[in-house]
């Protein structure tokens, strides 16, 4: 989408601010609202995600409090998220609770692409603005539900294909692999999931076992030791993020095979990069998480300033993705 020049300026400058803002979000990222006060009928954005410590989650939050600090007199930002990655009745709460705060935008990462559709098709009814970011509402319950609601954020797929791609050529055709795949309840982990798969067939790789390891290290770490164990061939392991990723290091470490099992992640966090370097982890895709949730609440300021329907809104806005690896990271 196209930005304005003090907004790229702004963008750059949040780099720089990254820890103090995430300090703030930090604070403010607990079962109550946290808002910067809105006075004289500023437009009141709200920002809704997933799990408040996982640190893709808190560069989001981060992201989007320095940006609105650039443009306090225009709109006020509530920032919510949950403490789980599953917690999604309390996620439905939350937007509940906005809905009745008479927000002009929700930006909302889903923690379930389904079950939010009927809580979101409210706010709609209320003449909320709402964008998904980091994981699209199913295209199918929108369509049941008679609403339409942009995602900004990266293709999934396509980046999954290209972490995919860059696994298999360190592979030869007939190899084994796992997949370690996030909530299959999640459309950006069936993305994922297919990203994968289209790489591996175009490799001629055997994917010999698909498991939700829910996003998270314990329940990656717990998926890969069991793939280990039943398939004792298996060459790679590609995880639906880098939480999970870290967990199948540690699985493999355990069962005696580090250097023998390459393993993928995807979202480039911080603590993802140590594992880059030294090998453990081959590769990762940096979807911008700064950039998903600017956009995100740039998509929604744009909407109620210039009075658009939800209708009127396009169903997709992509955002980029890139390729980390040891030589690039």
């Amino acid at each position: 989408m196209t930005q304005k020049t003090p907004r790229r300026k702004s963008f750059r400058g949040m780099r720089r601010r990254v820890l103090l803002a995430g300090a703030l979000a930090v604070a403010g990222m607990s079962g109550t609202a946290s808002a910067v006060a809105a006075p004289g009928g500023k437009l009141k954005i709200a920002l809704v995600l997933k799990s408040q410590t996982d640190p893709f989650t808190v560069a989001m939050a981060s992201a989007a409090l320095d940006y609105q600090q650039h443009f306090a007199s225009q709109f006020g930002l509530t920032v919510r998220a949950t403490a789980t990655e599953s917690d999604t009745a309390g996620q439905i709460r939350m937007v509940e609770e906005l809905i009745k705060a008479k927000m002009n935008a929700i930006v909302v990462a889903p923690t379930d692409s389904k079950a939010l559709t009927a809580v979101v098709a409210r706010a709609i009814k209320a003449g909320i603005i709402v964008i998904a970011i980091d994981n699209p509402l199913d295209d199918d319950s929108q369509d049941a539900a008679g609403i339409s609601v942009p995602f900004v954020g990266p293709n999934n797929r396509k980046g999954a294909q290209q972490v995919g791609t860059y696994l298999a050529g360190k592979l030869n055709a007939g190899d084994q692999v796992g997949i370690i795949e996030g909530s299959p309840a999640d459309r950006n982990a069936q993305q994922r999931t297919q990203g994968c798969r289209d790489a591996m067939k175009a490799a001629g790789i055997v994917i010999v076992a698909v498991q939700s390891g829910e996003w998270e290290y314990g329940k990656g770490r717990d998926v890969a030791s069991k793939m280990l164990s039943e398939h004792p061939q298996i060459r790679g392991l590609l995880c639906g993020n880098d939480n999970m990723a870290m967990g199948a290091v540690d699985a493999i470490r355990d069962a005696g095979r580090t250097g023998g099992v390459y393993v993928t992640g995807y979202n480039d966090i911080d603590a993802i990069k140590p594992l880059l370097a030294d090998g453990r982890v081959l590769a990762t895709i940096n979807q911008f998480a700064a950039r998903q949730a600017i956009f995100g609440v740039d998509v929604a300021l744009k909407a109620v300033t210039e009075q658009k329907k939800q209708s009127e809104l396009s169903r997709a806005i992509e955002t980029p993705l890139q390729l980390v690896t040891a030589a690039t990271h």
